[in-house]
């Protein structure tokens, strides 16, 4: 019988990553994760602590709504003419 893939959401990760920080549970126990997955949660906790208190934050990728919006409407325009 072939296993679903599971999906797990981002407070059992968060769980699971500061268990293994405070060093609560070892990797070898049984959390129903992987232990590779359990570490790359941990790195990617560590990494992004910093934005938790307020640090620097990266630029943002999302473009401006507004703008695109306006380019959607004058494309459209230009389309029915």
């Amino acid at each position: 019988m072939k296993r679903t893939r599971r999906n797990h959401g981002a407070t059992f990760k968060a769980q699971v990553a500061l268990a293994a920080v405070k060093g609560d549970k070892t990797l070898a126990e049984p959390l129903s994760v992987h232990p590779t997955q359990i570490t790359e949660w941990k790195q990617q906790l560590l990494a992004r602590a910093v934005d938790v208190f307020g640090g620097p934050k990266p630029p943002s990728d999302t473009p401006d709504l507004k703008t695109l919006h306006a380019k959607i409407g004058q494309l459209t325009l230009k389309n029915d003419v």
